[in-house]
């Protein structure tokens, strides 16, 4: 049989390629250079990420493929890939001034962010199950490092070591769900297993299929795989849990859509009543068990477990209207989770993190900006007029209402009642208790430029998504098309 090589192109390739050759720049510099304050290094890491989205964008609209179809520059692969490259670019904002109060290497730690994010968009690009899974562990093996990057802290190393265990239980599932797929379709390009006869009828393929799922429900947070995050979250690096809640589920999502509308379609094989239970389930669990957490970064933990179902609720839907409905929710869910994240670095002080709910108490007397920013990400995520999460939720329960599926958008709908008790406990604190004794003991620091602006963007898109989603949203149709 001759060898075929696939025609070599890069430029679909290139929103993932800039970020990881950023990351050998920022290693590099961080070597060569003096200097022991590297915070500078940012600045690079911010330029390669700026790049990477310039690049991004200028491939909308251009549906290009490339290495015998594995890679697609499709508008959803597009839209979800700024959305990674708009959380990478916060998160290193956020992380500035929480580098240098815990004495963190700066040079490492861009570069392996940089490094997770190239990953993401691999795996947001991909048509193809191997160049999913080389994506998966490009953006895994770096997080694993990046949870436990506090190294005098033991709820950091136990967050690492937690992670990595249980992640590579699932990239196992993952990649053993792909080797039974290729044995009964003889092909692992997406495209290629939509077209394989009688597949749905192969006991190979099921079993495939749900191994598949597992490993994307470990990812994106589904019931029964989420266990790892609330530990995970809480122990991470505040910076990286807010990165992992919404870049990580963005580009999980676009490849389990990908996987489940293109090379599974509900005509081959009847997934979508399995997917609706796993909403359901995911949500109600996410929701009861956020209700009884005290620390405010477990809180949104079972948050991002509970938004995980909704998301789910899109899938379910199907088609393009279910494709839409899912990048408008991430977009949402990415600018308003990391104004709560970054709204929480701003009320602490020096390497002091307040994320308990007593320690909130009174914030908004002493850090009245800061905590007005955690307010509306909070109301945001609940679902409240006018902001970004309300548009998102009524966005993905209207197109299940309009697919059939009214009663899953009723129990969404019934959920987001119940989150609305966990969401509002911090904003009560913050504003009918008194300060609470240790915010008299400490002297007031001024919020550091790079995280204030970081805060103030996120808050700014949240609010301004929910005032005018018109543009978003016709992004997100065009890209659901």
């Amino acid at each position: 049989m001759p060898l075929t090589i696939p025609e070599i192109n890069l430029i679909p390739l290139l929103p993932a390629i800039i970020p990881a050759l950023t990351a050998m720049v920022v290693m590099l510099a961080d070597v060569l250079l003096p200097g022991k304050n590297k915070s500078w290094l940012a600045v690079v890491a911010l330029a390669g990420l700026a790049i990477a989205a310039l690049q991004t964008f200028s491939l909308y609209g251009t549906d290009a493929t490339a290495f015998n179809e594995s890679i697609t520059t499709g508008p959803l692969a597009v839209g979800v890939c700024l959305v990674v490259l708009m959380a990478a670019f916060i998160t290193v904002l956020l992380s500035i001034d929480y580098l240098n109060a815990r004495n963190l290497d700066s040079g490492e730690y861009l570069a392996l962010l940089l490094g997770a994010t190239s990953g993401m968009l691999l795996m947001a690009l991909a048509n193809d199950l191997i160049v999913i899974f080389l994506g998966l562990e490009l953006f895994s093996l770096p997080l694993y490092v990046l949870c436990a990057f506090w190294r005098t802290n033991n709820l950091s190393l136990e967050a690492g070591i937690k992670y990595f265990l249980l992640g590579s239980f699932s990239s196992a599932f993952f990649l053993y769900g792909i080797a039974l797929i290729y044995g009964a379709t003889a092909s692992t390009n997406l495209s290629a297993i939509a077209t394989t006869a009688n597949a749905a009828t192969n006991p190979l393929f099921i079993m495939g299929v749900a191994l598949l799922l597992v490993g994307f429900g470990f990812k994106v947070g589904l019931v029964p795989f989420q266990w790892w995050m609330p530990d995970v979250y809480e122990g991470a690096p505040t910076p990286i849990t807010g990165f992992m809640s919404v870049a990580t589920k963005a580009a999980a999502f676009a490849a389990l859509f990908r996987t489940f509308l293109v090379a599974i379609p509900p005509g081959t094989l009847d997934w979508q009543f399995v997917m609706a239970l796993l909403a359901v389930v995911t949500m109600t669990v996410g929701n009861i068990a956020a209700l009884t957490q005290t620390n405010i970064k477990r809180m949104l933990a079972y948050s991002s477990i509970a938004h995980a179902g909704y998301i789910l609720i899109a899938l379910v839907a199907g088609g393009e209207a279910g494709a839409e409905a899912a990048l408008f929710y991430l977009a949402a869910y990415a600018v308003m989770n990391l104004a709560a994240f970054g709204a929480v670095l701003a009320l602490g002080h020096g390497e002091r993190e307040r994320l308990t709910m007593s320690e909130l108490a009174g914030a908004a007397q002493v850090k009245p900006w800061a905590a007005a920013a955690l307010a509306i990400s909070l109301l945001s995520l609940s679902g409240f007029p006018p902001f970004a999460g309300f548009v998102a939720k009524f966005f993905v329960f209207g197109t299940a209402v309009n697919s059939g599926y009214t009663w899953l958008a009723v129990v969404g709908a019934l959920n987001s009642l119940v989150s609305v008790y966990y969401y509002l406990g911090p904003v009560i604190r913050m504003y009918m208790s008194p300060p609470a004794e240790d915010w008299k003991q400490e002297a007031v620091s001024r919020i550091p430029a790079a995280l204030a602006f970081a805060v103030i963007v996120a808050v700014v898109l949240t609010v301004g998504m929910g005032f005018f989603p018109g543009g978003v949203i016709q992004f997100a149709q065009a890209a659901g098309r």
